[in-house]
């Protein structure tokens, strides 16, 4: 059994509700959690720069939320959504945490608690939902969790399927994305696989860097010094030099003021 977490104070969602700017719903129902999930991944970049910038990574939910609200920071899934779904929480729309099992390249899992996504629940009883504002490029949208068929998003067309043992694959353009234990967990479940993620040598994110966030009209990624533009679907790359440059990209593109070039910092083996 997990323990339901506390909502946020109505303080803390109006400012996490300007953090992302979005006007708050009249109503917990699908159309105001599609319009939150957007207004967060054109807000909210995607970043791992605490791992090399040697910062702690707390997962617990006023650590978060100072990041993301406060400090105007991104983050990984487990704090990205974990921040998110205390948002949500906050509004009324009801959220259990699940953790899941990111599909690699050879088609192989992941560990376990290798991402957290989230069910949500309406108050217009369309759903459950399945809202992510962590998994980097994704859907735009959330998925209808007992959706069976193809769904399009502008991201691609996505399907979710049982697996014989009950967890569901989420697929993008028929491939797979990552496989959902359906069963709630609690945040403090997720801290062996973030530690993995920031420790482990084996992990893609202790090797490079990544900043990146949805636009209207397409995506911007500044990965070490390599700030990649996508606009309609074109590809632009610029190799960016002086640390001020990367300060500045980092300041312009992504809200983020840092004091010091984040510089990938592997682990030993």
């Amino acid at each position: 059994m997990t323990t339901a977490p506390r909502a946020p104070s109505q303080q803390t969602v109006d400012a996490y509700l300007r953090r992302i700017g979005a006007d708050r719903p009249d109503r917990p129902d699908a159309a105001a959690l599609r319009r939150l999930q957007l207004r967060h991944l054109l807000s909210v970049p995607f970043e791992n720069l605490s791992i090399h910038l040697g910062e702690d990574i707390v997962l617990d939910d006023e650590p978060i939320l100072g990041k993301v609200v406060g400090a105007r920071r991104g983050g990984f899934c487990y704090e990205l959504n974990g921040a998110f779904a205390a948002l949500l929480r906050g509004l009324g729309f009801g959220v259990t945490l699940l953790q899941a099992r990111v599909f690699g390249k050879d088609g192989r899992l992941g560990i376990p608690y290798d991402h957290l996504t989230l069910r949500v629940e309406t108050a217009d009883d369309t759903g459950p939902w399945l809202a992510d504002v962590g998994f980097g490029n994704h859907s735009h949208c959330p998925l209808a969790l007992c959706d069976r068929g193809d769904q399009r998003d502008p991201a691609g067309v996505f399907r979710i399927e049982e697996t014989p043992e009950g967890d569901l694959d989420v697929t993008r353009d028929g491939a797979p994305q990552f496989r959902v234990d359906q069963r709630p967990r609690a945040l403090a479940d997720f801290e062996a696989g973030a530690w993995y993620h920031r420790t482990s040598p084996a992990s893609g994110f202790t090797r490079s860097l990544i900043c990146s966030r949805l636009t209207d009209d397409g995506r911007i990624t500044l990965s070490g010094r390599r700030l990649v533009r996508t606009v309609e679907g074109e590809r632009k790359e610029e190799e960016l030099g002086a640390d001020a440059d990367v300060l500045a990209a980092y300041r312009e593109h992504f809200g983020l003021e840092l004091e010091q070039v984040p510089e990938a910092r592997q682990p030993k083996p």
